[in-house]
């Protein structure tokens, strides 16, 4: 059994864990894989037997479109739950594969039952942060058919980045975002090509830069108007939440 969680220390970002809790969420962890860049975690259509906490790496979520083409809908960081969407069908409605190596703990479905009915806080964490997910997607959603491909690839940075400061406390204005110009494209509904006209641009006017693969935000406020972004991962109302 692993010592320590870190689907744990995900949620002890927002409010202090028990030791109980700790222990039952360390559970979920107890059968650690590891896989190559590339692999396949899940397929959509497969039958859905486990659900699965990132504990290395990075993981997207992503269907094909009718036209054969990628959408991705979700990047998944280190401490995530990742397959959340196959809790409530029998089917998987996305696949989901390794954007880098990874180590992921999957665990059997009917797992999570146990664990609702046994640490009512544990699901409450569980609810907000779904929803915070499901705010963003519909962030994104109304960027997609709204906002500017400049718009597009400037809010989709800043999420990458906050997100990626909620669980890594060195992450400070630079970050490795570890994807490429067809991937984020793929979340955003542009082409490599386009993405990366509108990188160069916003790196011509001071507003990021580039260096050994890190990408660094300057004039956040600039980037955030221009995106019209509002960060969903901050100033969450936690007053609702169980008592421990």
């Amino acid at each position: 059994m692993v010592v320590t969680s870190c689907f744990a220390e995900r949620l002890a970002k927002h409010v202090p864990l028990s030791d109980a809790e700790k222990a039952a969420l360390a559970r979920l962890e107890e059968n650690p894989r590891k896989m190559k860049r590339g692999g396949m975690i899940q397929r959509v259509n497969d039958t859905v037997t486990e659900l699965f906490v990132l504990r290395e790496g990075r993981v997207m979520s992503f269907v094909i479109l009718p036209d054969g083409s990628r959408q991705i809908l979700r990047v998944y960081f280190p401490g995530d739950f990742i397959g959340s969407a196959s809790t409530i069908y029998s089917k998987a409605p996305e696949s989901l594969v390794a954007l880098t190596d990874v180590v992921v703990c999957p665990f059997d479905k009917h797992a999570l039952r146990r664990l609702l009915e046994e640490y009512p806080r544990v699901a409450a964490l569980l609810f907000l942060l779904s929803n915070a997910e499901r705010v963003a997607m519909t962030d994104r959603l109304a960027s997609l058919g709204r906002t500017s491909a400049k718009a597009r690839v400037a809010s989709f940075l800043l999420d990458m980045f906050d997100r990626l400061r909620v669980t890594d406390d060195s992450v400070s204005d630079s970050f490795d975002l570890k994807l490429t110009q067809e991937e984020i494209g793929d979340s955003i509904g542009l082409t490599s090509v386009h993405v990366n006209r509108m990188i160069r641009q916003m790196e011509q006017e001071g507003l990021i830069s580039r260096s050994n693969g890190r990408i660094t935000l300057h004039q956040m406020g600039r980037l955030e108007e221009i995106g019209h972004y509002t960060n969903r991962h901050k100033d969450m109302d936690l007053d609702w939440l169980p008592v421990g």
